[in-house]
């Protein structure tokens, strides 16, 4: 009976892949997402936090868990299992999500040099697989926009993602 009842978790997954992104883990770690979390049925927060210096509380209540790790050889199974994943906007974490087919908002980090992700997300956004936010948007993106209207993203032929990430980057010849 636990392992039905551990299987209706809702999940949240937040990753920012092998950089540092410390402003997003301290923002969907910050009390007012905790209970945003909570109030949206979520029961379970998992954090990749990657090379970041901000390492969050764990929290591990009866109806409520937020765990963390830096690194771990593939986040297909916690991309999988999640009702939503919010990621930073490497082309990698964004592939692999839309690829899963699992609800997808992308925070971009502002804070990046000659940032491309913003591109890169708005397009995808423009076409409706995903959301994008900044740390500052991102609460009120989890509460207004409806998760179920995203457009699944064609599998199984990443060299459209390939070749779109290039027009978006400014490599295409044609």
């Amino acid at each position: 009976m636990l392992r039905a009842n551990m299987a209706k978790v809702r999940k949240v997954f937040v990753t920012v892949g092998t950089t540092s992104f410390d402003r997003l883990i301290e923002t969907v770690t910050s009390k007012a997402f905790y209970e945003l979390f909570e109030n949206l049925g979520y029961g379970s927060v998992v954090l990749q936090i990657g090379r970041g210096v901000f390492e969050p509380e764990t929290i591990d209540r009866k109806n409520f868990s937020m765990q963390y790790y830096r690194y771990k050889d593939s986040i297909a199974e916690d991309i999988q299992s999640a009702s939503l994943v919010i990621s930073h906007a490497g082309a990698g974490s964004v592939l692999e999500t839309l690829q899963a087919g699992r609800p997808l908002i992308v925070v971009i980090n502002e804070l990046l040099m000659e940032n491309h992700q913003l591109e890169l997300a708005s397009q995808l956004a423009e076409n409706g697989h995903l959301y994008y936010a900044t740390c500052s948007t991102l609460e009120s993106i989890i509460r207004e926009q409806n998760l179920s209207k995203l457009k699944h993203f064609p599998s199984g032929k990443p060299e459209l993602f390939s070749s779109f990430l290039d027009k978006v980057m400014g490599f295409d010849d044609s």
